[in-house]
Parts: C-alpha cells; sequence; structure tokens
C-alpha cells in the first residue's frame, strides 16, 4: 500500500500552487501509477475541462476514484482514455513507462543505427517497398561503414519490404541491409549488403554550419535537427560564425527538425533577429487551472540575450551572451517533417522581421506538453518521488501564439514550393542540394515563381524517426 497524503503541486516558473485538497487515506498499490496519471492530467492536461472523467467535482470520495482507477488495467489504458478528441483535437499526447530513454531522447540520445529512412511503394504497385536513407547520424555504425544519403535499400535479412514488414525489420538492434538500384522506381538489388548494429549515439543538433559566397550575397547555412538544451552551447557557436563572417543572409534548413525545447527556441530566434529582451517572442495558453492560478507575466516569453541553462537541481551550466546576426530577413527550408518549435521560431519571428519559406506544408503543432513523473509536485526531483516504476507522461497542456495572438495549427506553407525528390536527394549543405539551391536563387533574384508540378515525386508511407519517443514534440521544462 501506498500511504496517500500529499498536496498535489505543480511548479511553473519557481511558482508552486495547491491544486487539490490534501488526502490520508490509503491507495492501493495496483493502482497507485494510475492515481498518479489521472493526477497529473486532472492538473495539467490543456482539455481538462472539456473531459467529464477528469472534472474536479466527478469523484466525491477517494473511494469512488479508487473504483474507477481500478477500472484500467493499464496506466496507458487510462492516459488514452482521458485524451480529448485524439487524432483530431489532440494529436500529440503520450505516456511512456521509461522515462530514462524518454529523456535521453530530448538531448538527442538514442539506440539507432544512425540511418534516417523514409520508405516509397515500388512504381509498379506491387505493394514492396524500398527505403530511402535520408540522412545519417556521424558517429554511428551506419556512417563508418559508408551509409550515405540517398543510398536505397530493397531488403533486410533478405527480405523483400512491404508495407506490412517495413517496420518490423527494421525494429532490432542488428540486421542486415541489402543496397539497390533506383532503375525509375522498381528498384533492383545490386549485390551489395551491409551488417548494421544499432549503438547508443548523441546525435549533435547542429548538423551543418557554414557560409555559402553567391556573388556579392554571403549566406549563413544552418541544418539544425533538434531543439535540445545539450546543444545550446553548439548552435550559439555557429551564430559566432556567422556574425564574424559578416553574412548578408540566412538560410535556417528545418526541414526535419521535429521540435523540442521552447526555451531553446527563443534562444534562435534570438540569434537570428537580435530582438530587444521588452519585446515578446511567444505567449502560452494553459488550462483554466493554471491560467487563474498564476501571474499572467510567467506565460509571456521575451527574446534573450544571454543563454542561462540550468541542471534538474538548478545549478547553472551553460551561461554566455547570445551570438545575434542582427537580420531583417531569414529564409526557412521546411517539409512535412518541419513541426511545433520549428513553427515557434518561424511564427515567433513573423511579427518583427521578413520571413520567408521554401520546402512543403509544415505539420501545425501550435501546442507544447510537459514531462510530468509520479512526485507530489510532478517533476523529476519533487517530493515523495515514486521509484517503484518509470512510467511518465507527456500531455500536451499549452496551446503558444506569436506576439500578436497568432499560430498556424493547419501548418505553414511556404511561398516557393518543391519537394525533396528521392531519385535526386543531392548532399546537405551542398549548394547544388535541390531545396537549398532553389532557396540560394530566390535570395539572389526573389523569384518566387511558378508552383511546379511534382507529380512524379515518390510520396513517403512511412518514416523511421516516428518510432522516437520526442518524435514531433514541443516542451516546456518544468523544475
Amino acid at each position: 500500500m501506498k500511504k496517500y497524503f500529499k498536496t498535489k503541486l505543480f511548479l511553473l516558473a519557481l511558482i508552486s500552487i495547491t491544486i487539490s485538497c490534501s488526502k490520508s487515506e490509503d491507495i492501493p498499490q495496483d493502482i497507485e501509477i494510475n492515481d498518479f496519471v489521472w493526477g497529473g492530467m486532472n492538473a495539467y492536461y490543456k482539455w481538462q475541462g472539456e473531459v467529464p472523467d477528469l472534472a474536479d467535482n466527478k469523484f466525491s470520495t477517494r473511494e469512488q476514484l479508487n473504483s474507477y482507477l481500478s477500472g484500467f488495467s493499464s496506466p496507458d489504458q487510462l492516459f488514452n482514455s482521458l485524451i480529448y478528441r485524439p487524432g483530431d483535437v489532440d494529436r500529440f499526447s503520450w505516456i511512456v513507462d521509461d522515462y530514462i530513454a524518454l529523456e535521453n531522447s530530448f538531448q538527442g540520445i538514442r539506440l539507432t543505427s544512425g540511418m534516417k529512412l523514409i520508405g516509397v511503394e515500388y512504381g509498379d504497385g506491387s505493394g514492396n517497398v524500398f527505403v530511402v536513407v535520408r540522412d545519417v547520424v556521424a558517429g554511428s555504425d551506419a556512417d563508418t561503414k559508408g551509409i550515405t544519403r540517398g543510398m536505397i535499400i530493397s531488403e533486410v535479412n533478405g527480405t523483400q519490404l512491404t508495407t506490412s514488414n517495413v517496420n518490423s525489420l527494421f525494429a532490432p538492434d542488428t540486421f542486415t541491409i541489402s543496397l539497390a538500384d533506383y532503375n525509375g522506381g522498381n528498384p533492383v538489388a545490386n549485390g551489395t549488403t551491409i551488417d548494421i548494429v544499432k549503438t547508443q549515439i548523441q546525435e549533435n543538433a547542429v548538423k551543418i554550419a557554414t557560409v555559402i559566397n553567391q556573388g556579392a550575397n554571403r549566406i549563413g547555412y544552418l541544418m539544425y535537427n533538434q531543439f535540445s538544451a545539450s546543444h545550446d552551447a553548439d548552435l550559439n557557436n555557429a551564430f559566432a560564425t556567422f556574425r564574424n563572417a559578416g553574412i548578408t543572409d540566412l538560410v535556417v534548413d528545418l526541414r526535419y527538425n521535429g521540435g523540442g525545447s521552447v526555451r531553446t527556441a527563443t534562444y534562435l530566434a534570438s540569434m537570428i533577429s537580435g530582438q530587444p529582451t521588452t519585446n515578446l517572442f511567444s505567449q502560452q495558453i494553459w488550462n483554466d487551472k493554471v491560467m487563474s492560478a498564476l501571474d499572467n507575466s510567467l506565460f509571456l516569453n521575451n527574446f534573450r540575450d544571454r543563454i542561462t541553462n540550468t541542471d534538474s537541481n538548478g545549478q547553472v551550466i551553460l551561461d554566455e551572451p547570445i551570438n545575434t546576426v542582427n537580420l531583417s530577413s531569414v529564409y526557412f527550408i521546411v517539409t512535412g517533417r518541419t513541426a511545433s518549435a520549428s513553427e515557434l521560431v518561424i511564427n515567433g519571428l513573423l511579427p518583427y522581421m521578413d520571413v520567408n519559406l521554401v520546402g512543403t506544408q509544415t505539420v501545425g503543432k501550435q501546442v507544447g506538453s510537459i514531462t510530468l513523473y509520479d512526485s507530489d509536485d510532478y517533476t523529476r526531483t519533487g517530493p515523495n518521488f515514486n521509484n517503484n516504476h518509470t512510467w511518465a507522461m507527456q500531455p500536451i497542456v499549452l496551446e503558444i501564439q506569436n506576439s500578436n495572438g497568432e499560430n498556424e495549427p493547419n501548418g505553414y506553407i511556404p511561398e516557393v514550393i518543391l519537394e525533396e525528390d528521392v531519385a535526386n536527394l543531392g548532399v546537405l549543405g551542398d549548394p547544388t542540394e535541390p531545396l537549398l539551391a532553389r532557396t540560394i536563387q530566390y535570395i539572389t533574384t526573389g523569384a518566387r515563381g511558378p508552383v511546379l508540378s511534382r507529380n512524379n515525386v515518390k510520396k513517403p508511407i512511412w518514416n523511421s524517426e516516428m518510432r522516437n519517443l520526442d518524435y514531433n514534440n514541443m516542451y516546456v521544462d518544468l523544475k
């Protein structure tokens, strides 16, 4: 039995408030995780007021709540039952049974082959699938064995990939891939096989930072793949390089960036624009409980002039001035993998500068989450942290808007539309890579041009990164 004698607290910007009454009844051990799930969702969930089972007056006694919680066989079953209009309104809340893996994912640490893959159906209508390497993580097993962007895989462990087996065949920690030639969209194995082993790797979010000279234009190019606090110093160093080079233009490549930390998004926007710290970057809307309990200023997020990061114990681990390039315009490369914190940077800069987009429509994720743990205040270091399990929740708790109160829940549509073509991906960071080349043309000529028909471009039906715990996530740090 777990003795239930705690006041549910939540912390936001170092402010603690009571959100429910203290209780002293016992909670049976077999429902203590379910109790954590219900309590956290009742306190924080963005649509708490829309879910009848999360209503504050739903249960008048502890026994009633216990009885309700015992009706669910697992924490995830309970959690999923509390989601408001799943797949429609709430597309992004989730729960995990391993918070260590979740925490690692936020810092880019994963057990991975290093290959970022997309699956495409054969053109012959057979239902067979070929997989294209879209990117490779530096230092991974795939990288050391010579796997490069654009390579095609038709078989794993000697088995032809299909729509039904593509996910499972890449799931094991070791497997053998068979490379193939494109052959007009019906790839043919070319006899090359490579054994792949997954290892735990921390990917640097700053993949490429370089300066491209194009006539009178000195173009800073940044390929940035995750808003991770672990690489805030690397990001700031990239902008020091851009500033010292005297760039005239900036391209931020977010084509594969599914999001991450709101704080890091604020840092990036500040590096790009150099806005004064009195200017508002974004504003958050939480549920009625949170909004009514805390001062409104806590939901406002201004531009920054310093990076000040702390660890889970509040110790400062990074404190340095932000390097800004003070530009009046910026160009973003975006795709259907561009989400959440990436879209926040775009949205937050729109009121202050000329924002230009090249690529395809973004995901449309204007909501953010926090990680909730089983402790008195739902934080990792909170009182009475429950060490008996490793469950944690990542529920949507806020909507985020720019200083004009705007966002785009359907995603941003570029003014220059161009899709990636698996038959011609190019080399990332090379000025001839199709999306970057088109962006450079946009910068140097201003030409938006007609939207080109790309009916012949193969559409992905599978994405290996969808298995990542932090896929398309935007979160606020709760400490």
